[in-house]
């Protein structure tokens, strides 16, 4: 009697454990959150992002007037034939004010500055997208390892059932010896699907706990009648044009390209002459003795003040063939930047094209899935009866609950994988956000 109390007792306890659990289960919009403040990737991207906001403020730099001060002091000794005659401390004190009047090579950097802030704004708006990618894909991944082995398990439950089932038969005289032995074949493959289904659980936890960057909390599954409707617009070329006006990695391959021209203007500026009004201020003071010395004679200050007011010209005549080189590599960098660009912008078009696809094609085959499904019910019931009545036999019996797990798996795989080629199709034209992700968790248990 006490047994029975503390089962069920223990039993009760672990009923409210799951019930909690389930309560406190994180969501899609959970998850991501966690990887914002954790993931190494989305950090060093941040970190780049940083550091290319610092590119424009230094090309604008080059056009502001510059400010220098400088200031030396020293002692002096003047000697004759070793004989000290004077000895004295001096300094100096120096501001430099430059205003560049004419430096086009300053401007093209500045443009070029401007440019790969711009360009690195743009890869980190793509790395955005490609964390919700990689967290949303994780995500599922555990879910559909979750799901195939939930029915590797039962799978693996029936078959055991239907193997005792025929040992008891094949004792009474029942069943034959090869029906014990499909059975025994049956259950066996079904306890290596279900050893294969835990390792890919355990390979896909690890995946995202390595985004998140900690424990894996417990997981909302997918709601039962989340719709998989296709593609809106169905027109293909029309995400194709989205793609092409607001794909993120094909802005900051173009303003690369950008940067790249500039440079390449900057470099070839550089055989222009250089205008800069330039003012200086100099002060001089020295405590220096009066003819022979100022252990003679009593010490007095020396004070000069300088002003100068300058418009400098400058202009490279020989350069040893360095500046014409510079420019010719600067073009060719360009050259190289415009077929790179080029070639981002075919590959968008493609990829755009087959996420479009995949999404069709995703959106049929979870209704295909659906359907298969419910065939393989169907068909499994109607094995069972034949098998009872004698019409079917024992391998058809196993065959069809194979089919019929399988149809689970693919049915619970197909909803995934259309999910994800939602977000793919949404990244390539850039339109993908948080708020997608904030969608799907407001559909999951």
């Amino acid at each position: 009697m006490k047994r029975k109390l503390i089962k069920k007792a223990s039993t009760t306890l672990l009923l409210l454990f799951m019930v909690n659990g389930q309560i406190n289960a994180e969501d899609l919009k959970d998850i991501y959150q966690l990887a914002l403040l954790n993931d190494p990737t989305f950090k060093a991207a941040e970190a780049s992002f940083r550091a290319g906001k610092e590119y424009k403020i230094q090309g604008r730099a080059g056009l502001l007037p510059s400010l220098n001060l400088s200031g030396s002091t020293g002692w002096n000794e003047y000697r004759l034939e070793e004989q000290l005659l004077d000895e004295y401390n001096s300094n100096n004190h120096s501001v430099s004010l430059q205003q560049p009047v004419f430096r086009l090579d300053r401007w093209f950097q500045f443009r070029q500055g401007k440019a790969l802030t711009e360009s690195a704004s743009a890869e980190f708006a793509y790395q955005q997208q490609e964390l919700l990618i990689r967290v949303s894909t994780s995500y599922f991944n555990v879910l559909n390892a979750m799901d195939s082995l939930n029915a590797s398990k039962a799978e693996e439950e029936a078959i055991g059932r239907q193997r005792d089932q025929a040992k008891k038969r094949f004792e009474v005289g029942l069943a034959s010896i090869t029906e014990v032995q499909d059975t025994q074949a049956a259950y066996d493959l079904s306890v290596v699907r279900r050893i294969i289904g835990e390792s890919q659980l355990d390979s896909a936890k690890e995946s995202l706990s390595a985004i998140i960057g900690g424990v894996l909390p417990l997981l909302s599954p997918l709601s039962k009648d989340y719709v998989t409707p296709p593609p809106n617009p169905i027109d293909r070329e029309s995400w194709v044009k989205l793609a092409l006006a607001n794909n993120f990695q094909l802005k900051a391959s173009r303003l690369s390209t950008t940067a790249a021209k500039n440079n390449a203007r900057a470099s070839g500026s550089a055989h222009l002459p250089k205008i800069d009004i330039v003012g200086r201020a100099t002060r001089s003071s020295s405590r220096q003795g009066k003819f022979g010395g100022f252990i003679q004679n009593p010490l007095y200050d020396l004070e000069s003040d300088n002003r100068q007011y300058q418009i400098q010209v400058s202009l490279p005549l020989f350069a040893g063939g360095a500046i014409s080189s510079s420019r010719r590599q600067a073009y060719a960098q360009y050259d190289r930047s415009k077929e790179q660009s080029l070639f981002t912008e075919r590959s968008v078009i493609r990829e755009v094209r087959s996420n479009h696809f995949n999404v069709q094609t995703q959106s049929a085959n979870v209704t295909a899935r659906r359907q298969a499904l419910k065939s393989s019910e169907s068909a499994l019931e109607a094995t069972k009866i034949g098998f009872e009545v004698g019409t079917r036999n024992v391998v058809d019996l196993l065959q069809s609950e194979r089919g019929l797990y399988a149809a689970q798996r693919d049915y619970a795989k197909s909803r995934y994988d259309y999910i994800i080629s939602v977000l793919r199709l949404k990244s390539s034209v850039g339109s993908l956000n948080p708020n997608d992700l904030f969608e799907i968790s407001s559909k999951m248990e």
